[in-house]
């Protein structure tokens, strides 16, 4: 799947996660990658390992890596 862009020019993105196995570990990725520039949103959800990021542009995906690297999870690439 590819990012989509919605009607008010955001970006839409979905993440695989691995290593999440609660609502802390939902939270510590979360917060990461908030932190980058742009992100408007994120949705972690760690039964089905996806993250939902939206932001205002498309975003780097090594910089998405770095932030769920940081939060101690491993990105497994996009949905």
């Amino acid at each position: 799947m590819t990012a989509q862009t919605d009607t008010q020019g955001s970006v839409t993105a979905v993440y695989k996660v691995t290593g999440m196995s609660c609502g802390h570990c939902e939270g510590s990725v979360s917060a990461e990658i908030s932190g980058l520039p742009g992100v408007s949103s994120v949705t972690a959800v760690a039964a089905s390992g996806e993250v939902t990021v939206v932001s205002t542009a498309p975003l780097d995906e090594e910089a998405v890596r770095a932030a769920v690297d940081e939060a101690g999870f491993e990105l497994a690439g996009r949905v």
